[in-house]
C-alpha cells in the first residue's frame, strides 16, 4: 500500500492534491464532488476586501443617505431589517464546508489595508478555517517604491496577523520579487508558515477597436508549471516552512516534478475547471500507479530528491543549461533560414 500523505502548513493530508482557489470552492456540491474526488484540503475562492467596501459604500449611498436634501424620501427606500453582506456571505459558505466536508478548508484573504487584513483574518479563524492563504496581489507600479519597501510591505501584514491570529498562514506569491529565495527566508523569519509558488497575476489587454484596456482571463497551461518547479528545487532544503506550488499543473507528470523536487502539496485548478473535478481522482491514480511501478513506497520518499540539493547536476537550475538550451534549437524541416 503506497503512503500518499503529506504534511502542509501543520495539516495531516490523505494526500498531496489540493483544489486552489476558483469558482469550484463556490459551491458546496461541487466542494463535495472535490473531496469524493480525492482532494486532500480545499482552498476557497478569496475574500476581498474591495469588494466589502464597494458593498458597504453602495449601502450608504442608497439606504443610509437616501433622505439628505429630500425629507420626503425618508420612506421610499425603506431600510431593510437584514441584509446579507457579502462578508457574511461567505462566512456562512465557509461554515457551510466545514459542516460538508471532512478534509481541511483553507480561507484565502485579498485586503486593501492592514486593519482589514487583520479585521477579516479575525473573522475568518472565528468561522472555522483550517489555515489562511495570503493572496495579496501589489502591483509594484510607483517609482519612489523600491524593491525593499514592497518586500516590507508583505513582511509588516504577516507580522500583523501573526501576532493575533492563530491560524497557520501562508503566502501566494507573485513571480515578480528579484530574489525569491532571500525574500522566502525573511518571511519565514517573520513567522511564515508555508509559500505558494506562484500566482497568476491577470493581464490586461487592450481591444484594438475601442482602445480600451480590457480584463482578460487566460487559463494556464503546462508549461507555466516549469517555472514553479524550478524555485521550488532551488527552494527545498533551504527553508523549514511547506511548500506549495500552483500554476500550470495539469498533468500527472507536472505533479510528479513538483513533488520531487520538494513541494509538499500541488494546487490544482485550471485542468479542473476545462476536465472537470473527476480529472483529479485520475491523476491521483496515475501518480499512485508511477509510485507502485518505480518502487517508491511513500510520498516523502520520493520528496524533493531531484532538488538543487540532492540533483546529479545541481547547477542545471541556474545559469549553467543556459547556452546549452539555445544551442540545442533545431528549425523545423522547410523553414528556411
Amino acid at each position: 500500500m503506497i503512503d500518499l500523505t503529506t504534511t502542509y502548513l501543520g495539516l495531516k493530508l490523505t494526500n498531496p492534491l489540493v483544489p486552489s482557489s476558483s469558482p469550484l470552492s463556490k459551491d458546496v456540491g461541487s466542494a463535495k464532488r472535490l473531496e469524493d474526488a480525492g482532494a486532500a484540503a480545499l482552498v476557497m475562492s478569496s475574500l476581498f476586501e474591495e469588494k466589502i467596501e464597494a458593498e458597504e459604500q453602495q449601502l450608504a449611498r442608497f439606504f443610509y443617505q437616501q433622505s439628505l436634501g429630500h425629507g420626503e424620501a425618508d420612506s421610499f427606500h425603506p431600510i431593510p431589517d437584514h441584509i446579507r453582506s457579502y462578508q457574511e456571505q461567505y462566512l456562512e459558505h465557509l461554515c457551510k464546508l466545514k459542516d460538508a466536508l471532512k478534509i481541511p478548508v483553507i480561507a484565502s484573504l485579498n485586503g486593501t489595508s492592514l486593519g482589514g487584513w487583520l479585521d477579516y483574518a479575525l473573522s475568518l479563524q472565528q468561522a472555522g478555517a483550517d489555515a489562511l492563504e495570503l493572496n495579496i496581489y501589489h502591483v509594484a507600479a510607483d517609482s519612489h517604491e523600491s524593491c525593499e519597501m514592497v518586500e516590507t510591505r508583505y513582511v509588516n501584514i504577516l507580522q500583523t496577523l501573526k501576532s493575533q491570529v492563530g491560524l497557520p498562514i501562508t503566502l501566494k506569491l507573485s513571480t515578480q520579487f528579484s530574489s525569491p529565495v532571500h525574500f522566502i527566508k525573511r518571511l519565514e523569519a517573520a513567522g511564515a508558515d508555508g509559500v505558494v509558488l506562484f500566482n497568476r497575476f491577470y493581464q490586461p489587454d487592450i481591444d484594438l477597436e475601442t482602445l480600451q484596456v480590457v480584463p482578460k482571463l487566460e487559463l494556464s497551461t503546462s508549461s507555466e508549471a516549469l517555472l514553479r518547479i524550478r524555485w521550488l528545487a532551488v527552494l527545498y532544503g533551504r527553508v523549514g516552512l511547506s511548500l506549495a506550488a500552483t500554476g500550470g499543473f495539469h498533468q500527472m507528470s507536472d505533479v510528479l516534478k513538483a513533488l520531487l523536487v520538494g513541494a509538499d502539496v500541488v494546487h490544482l485548478c485550471s485542468v479542473l475547471l476545462m476536465q472537470g473535478t473527476h480529472q483529479l481522482q485520475v491523476i491521483l491514480q496515475e501518480l499512485e500507479h508511477w509510485l507502485v511501478e518505480h518502487e517508491y513506497e511513500s510520498i516523502s520518499q520520493l520528496k524533493g530528491s531531484i532538488s538543487q540539493q540532492h540533483a546529479i547536476d545541481p547547477s542545471a537550475y541556474e545559469r549553467a543549461n543556459y547556452v546549452e538550451v539555445l544551442d540545442s534549437y533545431s528549425h523545423p524541416s522547410g523553414v528556411l533560414r
